[in-house]
C-alpha cells in the first residue's frame, strides 16, 4: 500500500496527513497484509533530527506513515490548502489515535515496549479495555541498554505481535528501529514517545484546548522543565540554522 506524501512548506520534510478514521483504515490494511510497517510522527524535534542525522532521516523517508504531530508542523502544512475539513483533525499525536484501536478489525495481538514497569503494566491494562479480546503484552524499557534491547528483540520474536507500540522517547526508539527492524518479526511498529506513560495515567495529558492553540509545549514545560526546556528554547534555533544552511547549499 502506497500512501501519498505531502511536503511541509519551509521545513523541507514530507508527511502523510491523515485523520483518525483514515489512519485506522490504513492500519487495517497493514494488519491484513501482515508485513513489516513503520508509523512515526513529525514535530519540530523530529524535523531537527531529520536535518541533522542521516540515519534518522532515512528511517522517516522509508516509513510507511509519517503523521502530523506537532502544532507548528500542522500549521505549516495547512498553508498548502490540502486539508479536507478542520485542520486540527489532522494533528495525530499517539494518544489521539491509540484510543481508536478498538475499531481496527483483525487486531488480535499488541505489544507495548517501553516506560517503567508500573507504567507499562497500566498501559497494557488500558489497551486491554480499548481492544477487547486482543492479547496485549508488555516489555518495560527502563534501564535500556544493549542487553535489554537484545532481550526485547527476542521477546518480540516469541510474542509475534501484529502491532507494537514502541515508547522509548525520541531519538532512542528511532535508533532501535534503525538497528533492529530488519531482524524483528513482521508487525506494525509505531514510535509513540511518551504515550505509554500517558495511557497509564502517570504522565498527565495537556488539556485539549491547549492542543488546539498549539500550547502543549507550555504544559510540558510546566510539568517537566529540565526535560523540555532545551527543546522549547534551544532546539528551534538549531533548526533555523539547519534550514538556513540547507537553503544556502541549494542556492550555492
Amino acid at each position: 500500500m502506497t500512501l501519498l506524501r505531502q511536503r511541509i512548506p519551509v521545513l523541507g520534510v514530507d508527511a502523510t496527513p491523515l485523520k483518525v478514521d483514515e489512519l485506522i483504515g490504513v492500519l487495517e490494511g497493514f494488519v491484513d497484509d501482515g508485513s513489516t510497517r513503520t508509523v512515526v510522527g513529525h514535530n519540530l524535534h523530529s524535523v531537527t533530527l531529520t536535518h541533522s542525522d542521516p540515519g534518522f532521516r532515512r528511517l522517516y523517508e522509508d516509513s510507511d506513515v509519517v503523521l502530523l504531530d506537532g502544532a507548528p508542523v500542522l500549521w505549516l502544512w495547512s498553508r498548502t490548502g490540502q486539508a479536507a475539513g478542520p485542520v486540527m483533525e489532522y494533528r495525530l499525536g499517539s494518544t489521539d489515535w491509540i484510543p481508536a484501536l478498538g475499531q481496527l478489525a483483525g487486531l488480535e495481538r499488541i505489544a507495548v515496549v517501553g516506560a517503567g514497569s508500573e507504567a507499562n503494566a497500566k498501559a497494557v491494562a488500558r489497551l486491554e479495555g480499548i481492544v477487547p479480546g486482543a492479547t496485549v503484552t508488555g516489555f518495560p524499557g527502563e534501564g535500556w541498554n544493549d542487553d535489554v534491547e537484545a532481550a526485547a528483540a527476542q521477546w518480540l520474536a516469541e510474542q509475534r505481535p501484529q502491532l507494537v507500540l514502541l515508547g522509548l522517547g525520541m531519538p532512542l526508539q528511532e535508533s532501535v528501529l534503525q538497528r533492529r527492524l530488519d531482524s524483528l518479526p513482521p508487525a506494525i511498529y509505531c514510535a509513540v514517545g511518551g504515550a505509554i506513560e500517558q495511557l497509564a495515567g502517570i504522565q498527565k495529558l495537556a488539556p485539549r484546548w491547549l492542543g488546539r492553540l498549539g500550547l502543549e509545549w507550555a504544559w510540558r514545560l510546566l510539568l517537566h522543565p529540565r526535560r523540555v526546556a532545551y527543546r522549547v528554547f534551544g532546539e528551534p534555533w538549531v533548526l533555523l540554522w539547519l534550514l538556513a544552511r540547507r537553503r544556502l547549499k541549494r542556492t550555492a
